[in-house]
């Protein structure tokens, strides 16, 4: 039986490309990139080359990405580097818990948070922000695209808010980048986070782009690596990897892959309509990320059908994988109107690079019998859900 893989906003199969660039950092070219022989040098090239490949994707300088271990430390770095006690910062009902646990924990020292609502399309709306404003606003952090729905914000125009304003704007970028292109300039943001692997590359490595004369404090204390934004001795296969993750994405961006992951994702979303009673499509009236879609399924437990259809060979999930056996319902989910019971009903289909076509007439083979069998046997029960996190 073929195995369809659809869970790649949680993560991505490291791409045989990608695997090929790291192996020979573990073996041959192991060198610390601080080391001033020929294998120190070896590896300080090969970070070099990695961090020109990263800023190629973001539109910016080498000079302004940051390595950090993923997307988690790229929002805490860019969050608590930029805000002290008595600081406001703006964000969304929608962001990843890396963003919305951090804003929590620096409100215990004084900080202060507005967290903006989003409308049922699941989109924030700029003029929420600027009613936000304060005249000790700081920091604005709104995610370019939210990791459940795939919904894409209006961050270009949050960020000609930030300008005008005088405040610092920071965008989370994990689910967006190598699925739209990003140009940190068109969208004026002062610092954005990536991470490798939901793009095909390793876990444990990801990126802050920085942008020049920005004041981020860092979190860390040590030595001078990443111009003493990030001390500690980098990651060189984790950092190759993601160099090499992001030269294949931009290649995807260009040569009309990504376009491809759009249609097959719109195909699955009319099949599933077509086929199956009392199901709908959750942030189709905004924006989004090609690769991405949200459906419920109306009187099913959703983490049963995601078991239902994991006995049939194919991996999706029920939302974010950081709180899969959580009992509240979505946050992002219920922030655009949904009821608990629908939130707990939907489940997240995501593509990758590894997806082909068949996959979706795979899916659409089996899952109206699995929706159907789940109807048959019980009542739904709301017993169990995933709250608004992912891990990074």
């Amino acid at each position: 039986m073929h195995n369809v893989y659809l869970d790649n906003n949680a993560t991505t199969p490291v791409l045989p490309a990608v695997f090929a660039a790291m192996a020979p950092c573990f073996l041959e070219h192991f060198g610390n990139a601080s080391a001033i022989y020929g294998g120190g040098r070896d590896a300080l090239a090969a970070l070099k080359q990695a961090r020109e490949s990263v800023a190629r994707l973001l539109g910016c300088s080498p000079l302004e990405v940051v390595f950090t271990s993923g997307g988690t430390e790229s929002d805490n770095a860019a969050i608590c580097g930029m805000v002290s006690a008595g600081d406001h910062i703006i964000t969304s009902a929608i962001e990843h818990s890396a963003v919305s646990q951090t804003c929590l924990a620096l409100q215990r020292i004084g900080c202060e948070t507005t967290r903006v609502p989003v409308g049922s399309s699941g989109q924030v709306d700029p003029a929420g922000i600027r009613r936000a404003l304060r005249p000790n606003t700081k920091l604005i952090s709104v995610m370019l695209a939210n990791n459940e729905t795939g919904v894409l914000q209006p961050v270009e125009e949050i960020g000609r808010i930030a300008a005008e304003a005088d405040v610092w704007f920071h965008t989370d970028a994990v689910q967006g980048a190598g699925k739209v292109p990003i140009a940190v300039d068109r969208i004026g943001c002062d610092l954005l986070s990536i991470s490798a692997h939901k793009l095909h590359g390793p876990k444990g490595v990801g990126a802050l782009y920085v942008r020049r004369g920005t004041p981020l404090r860092p979190l860390l204390f040590g030595g001078r690596q990443e111009n003493g934004r990030r001390p500690g001795t980098e990651n060189i296969p984790g950092i190759v990897g993601l160099g090499k993750a992001c030269e294949i994405a931009l290649s995807h961006l260009q040569d009309g892959f990504v376009q491809r992951l759009a249609t097959w994702r719109d195909r699955l979303e009319t099949g599933v309509v077509a086929a199956i009673s009392e199901t709908g499509i959750t942030g189709d009236r905004a924006p989004r990320v090609p690769n991405t879609t949200n459906i419920y399924f109306d009187h099913v437990n959703g983490n049963a059908l995601v078991l239902a259809l994991d006995e049939l060979g194919i991996a999706t999930a029920r939302g974010s994988a950081c709180h899969a056996a959580e009992a509240d319902p979505s946050s992002v989910l219920m922030a655009m109107g949904l009821s608990g019971e629908r939130s707990r009903s939907s489940l997240r289909f995501s593509f990758g690079a590894l997806n082909v076509a068949e996959d979706v007439d795979r899916v659409l083979a089996v899952l109206p019998e699995a929706v159907h069998r789940l109807r048959q046997a019980r009542p739904f029960a709301s017993t169990v859900s995933s709250a608004a996190g992912e891990t990074r």
